[in-house]
């Protein structure tokens, strides 16, 4: 698959990736890609959250693909139980944060947990730092497991995101391409 023969949502996590994220460059660059907006950023609630990952994809012409990072990962996975499987082509999930993370996080609600652990019902490539500070590599190997998701190992690259230095991240745009070329 291309990704102009999608619908790229973009899942960003708390404080919804500001303007120097990846996932904002990857936005303006994908004439394919459309954010998935969130009423609060700041204090996310796992239900309002996926009720605005389903709208998304219900309002899709496309096969979806979701490009999630950090607890817009968690959402996306809760969301994935409930779309329907034709929908959603594929999910590139970016550094997911551990459980025992979220929980320390008091803006958080609670019922983003506990996660889910059942395949997903679609192709996912879980993308994971080995020096990130809300999720251990061997963390996220477990929730790729999970999930069904193939375990990307993006070495020392903290949280993926623009205080890391992953701005524009263009290995992960090629790894996003190679990712849908297998859809």
């Amino acid at each position: 698959m291309k990704s102009r023969d999608a619908d790229i949502l973009i899942v960003p996590g708390l404080g919804g990736s500001g303007p120097e994220h990846w996932q904002t460059r990857w936005e303006a660059k994908l004439s394919a890609a459309r954010r998935v907006v969130q009423a609060d950023w700041d204090h996310p609630d796992r239900d309002v959250w996926v009720a605005q990952i389903l709208l998304a994809i219900d309002a899709a012409e496309k096969p979806v693909v979701l490009v999630a990072h950090s607890l817009g990962v968690v959402a996306a996975v809760f969301a994935l139980r409930t779309a329907a499987p034709r929908r959603v082509a594929g999910a590139f999930l970016v550094a997911p944060p551990e459980e025992a993370r979220v929980a320390g996080i008091p803006e958080v609600s609670a019922n983003f947990r506990p996660y889910p652990r059942e395949p997903l019902p679609c192709t996912a490539m879980l993308v994971a730092s080995s020096d990130d500070p809300y999720c251990s590599l061997p963390a996220a190997a477990a929730m790729a497991e999970a999930w069904g998701a193939t375990l990307l190992d993006a070495g020392a690259a903290r949280h993926i995101n623009s205080e890391s230095g992953h701005g524009p991240w263009p290995e992960g745009l090629m790894s996003f391409a190679g990712f849908l070329s297998k859809l």
